[in-house]
């Protein structure tokens, strides 16, 4: 017979509970508040005067091309990284789950680019890609590319394509290669017997299995890359050239930090959390209807 635990308490649950609540309220609540109340807010150019416009920042945003033009980066920013990051880290966490010799120091090293800081990884990229000092940029220039993603904007949402990817390919890889390893692997052997050959065996079988792991990547993918990109893209292009590769996140601290307008910045912000938000809803609505638990 089975024994459990059992507590009297009737506020022990809430008390458990109470660290994380707080944590939340603390890092998430007031701080979305606090933005949602500055963005129906207008500072004059010294930050002396404080006046109440109601939704005054959010019209200036509606009417405003360049901001158009943002959400248009973000969301083919987005879509590259979140994809290149999820395809990759699947390819490498399946080449990695087979019996190889070595197979211990080749995840260890998989697994060591998600300690590396965004910026961090925003100048390594940059280092390799320096059009005159970077050894890659040679390399492009030997083959008869002219690769400069200072003047460039394809060349620089390329370059910070590729740094993000990189950056985030280890957690994928990572929380594949335990949903991998989750899987029975009496299921696929029955497969293989029945005469099922390795790609109709992986799409079948192995990632239908994998799909709860995959919905969960996709959804912290998309967190990732419209705020964790930041550092990245602030390190590596500082949103140019010609605001080429200026994201919604960087465009938040762009008009704030360093234009002064907090009531838009804050107006922004607000509205990325709403598009971040929708786009979480949208995946539990509908794409984890396909997803096999």
């Amino acid at each position: 017979m089975e024994r459990r635990a059992l507590f009297g308490g009737k506020l022990l649950p809430y008390s458990l509970l109470l660290p994380q609540f707080a944590i939340v309220v603390v890092f998430f609540y007031f701080p979305a508040a606090q933005a949602v109340w500055q963005s129906l807010l207008m500072q004059d150019a010294f930050g002396i005067s404080t006046e109440f416009v109601w939704f005054e920042n959010y019209s200036i945003l509606a009417s405003n091309p360049e901001y158009y033009k943002t959400m248009g980066t973000t969301a083919v920013f987005s879509a590259l990284v979140a994809f290149l990051s999820l395809a990759i880290g699947l390819l490498l966490a399946v080449m990695a789950d087979k019996q190889i010799k070595g197979a211990t120091i080749y995840k260890t090293m998989l697994i060591w680019p998600y300690a590396v800081a965004p910026a961090v990884a925003g100048v390594l990229w940059l280092f390799m890609f320096q059009p005159s000092l970077g050894m890659l940029a040679k390399m492009l220039r030997g083959w008869g590319i002219d690769w400069n993603p200072l003047l460039n904007g394809n060349h620089a949402m390329i370059l910070v394509v590729l740094a993000a990817t990189w950056k985030q390919i280890s957690y994928n890889f990572l929380f594949f290669l335990a949903g991998l390893a989750a899987i029975p692997k009496s299921v696929i052997e029955a497969a293989a017997i029945d005469g099922a050959r390795p790609l109709r065996r992986f799409w079948t079988i192995v990632f239908p299995l994998l799909s709860p792991t995959a919905f969960f990547l996709l959804v912290v993918n998309i967190v990732y890359v419209f705020f964790d990109t930041f550092g990245i893209i602030d390190s590596v292009t500082g949103g140019g050239p010609a605001g080429n590769t200026t994201t919604m996140v960087y465009k938040v601290y762009a008009d704030g930090k360093l234009g002064s307008d907090l009531g838009g910045s804050a107006a922004q912000s607000v509205v990325l959390m709403v598009i971040v938000i929708a786009l979480t809803a949208i995946q539990f609505k509908f794409v984890e209807r396909k997803v096999q638990y």
